[in-house]
């Protein structure tokens, strides 16, 4: 029997399954940042919230990668109008998530789904496309790199001391 690998855009009735796929990301961004993510969990429903969010709206899709029928990845894009006087017009294609299980990475998968999200941004206007990716996560910076994506500009951040470990001036 032959491996199939299909691909659909996600529904509300998928939210568990994208939750459940979510903790990919949840686990790899805590590993390198717990100061900021949770940890992956078991009670991997408590991220519905996030995940509907993508799911809600014309202006974002969520696409969804089964191989033999089980769901093995999933995509957010979002397009938006940045509106300012400063700013060029344009509609801007975002990719927000991206997962796809381990033991089907390097087989096209994380491609595809970003090639679906490029595909639906430009029916939808966009002329642009962009995402936001941690440096620490060089398996992704590669993908992205690969399709065709560049870099444009850093995201700096610094924490700062709660109020009250702050010395009294």
């Amino acid at each position: 029997m032959t491996e199939q690998l299909s691909y659909r855009r996600a529904s509300i009735d998928d939210i568990l399954i994208v939750c459940e796929l979510g903790q990919i990301l949840n686990a790899v961004h805590h590993r390198a940042r717990p100061d900021i993510y949770a940890n992956a969990t078991a009670e991997f429903a408590r991220d519905k919230p996030h995940w509907l969010s993508s799911l809600q709206g014309e202006d974002r899709a969520m696409f969804l990668a089964e191989h033999d029928g089980t769901a093995v990845g999933f995509i957010t894009v979002q397009v938006i109008q940045p509106i300012s006087p400063l700013l060029q017009p344009s509609m801007v294609g975002r990719i927000g998530s991206i997962a796809v299980l381990e033991r089907l990475r390097g087989r096209g998968v994380g491609s595809t789904l970003i090639k679906l999200a490029e595909e639906w941004a430009r029916k939808n206007g966009a002329n642009d496309m962009r995402l936001t990716v941690w440096a620490f996560n060089e398996q992704a910076v590669d993908l992205y790199q690969e399709l065709g994506y560049e870099l444009r500009a850093f995201e700096m951040g610094k924490q700062l001391p709660l109020a009250g470990d702050m010395p009294i001036a």
